[in-house]
């Protein structure tokens, strides 16, 4: 993967052989630093509208989660546990309830 730094559009330009101390060398190097530098300040641009979408989306998600929340006290409130009625007791059986089925095949 590939740093955002290094998939810029206009890297800045590099030269490997000095050049000689003329005008033309000081208006290109003039050229170059203001090529970067407006290349910065778009990248600088590019980063606040998108620190901005972040910062626009944690709002979101904290009201989100604000909102999931208060309902699940709510509903927790709602379900707790009601004094519930007695179940009423199962009838105890005796040995003369059973009847005897025989089954033959």
């Amino acid at each position: 993967m590939r740093s955002p730094l290094s998939q810029n559009l206009n890297p800045p330009k590099i030269s490997t052989m000095p050049r000689p101390k003329t005008e033309a060398a000081a208006y290109l190097d003039i050229y170059k630093l203001i090529t970067e530098k407006t290349r910065l300040e778009r990248e600088l641009e590019t980063l606040e509208q998108r620190r901005d979408r972040i910062v626009q989306r944690l709002e979101i998600l904290d009201t989100q989660v604000e909102t999931l929340e208060n309902s699940a006290h709510q509903l927790r409130n709602i379900m707790s546990p009601q004094p519930i009625c007695p179940l009423p007791k199962p009838k105890t059986v005796q040995s003369n309830d059973f009847k005897t089925v025989i089954l033959e095949y």
